[in-house]
């Protein structure tokens, strides 16, 4: 997990906050939650991606945590 506070707030991370969360297994991405320039708020799951909604970074963290838990146990 990376999350650092971008020098300026912007129109896509009007939070300040860049983040790269990451859940994989040998060198391969499971998992993933960041908010990279040009792609705002957005999750991957294996070869999905999907946008999200930025609430907090507790979320984030809790929202990755609980999805990498979820793939360790097969639900």
């Amino acid at each position: 997990m990376r999350i650092g506070r971008l020098p300026d707030a912007d129109d896509e991370r009007p939070h300040g906050l860049t983040y790269r969360l990451f859940y994989g297994r040998d060198g391969e991405r499971i998992i993933g939650y960041d908010n990279g320039r040009a792609k705002a708020e957005h999750r991957h799951y294996r070869d999905r991606e999907a946008p999200r909604a930025f609430t907090t970074v507790e979320q984030v963290v809790a929202d990755r945590i609980d999805d990498a838990e979820r793939e360790r146990s097969g639900k």
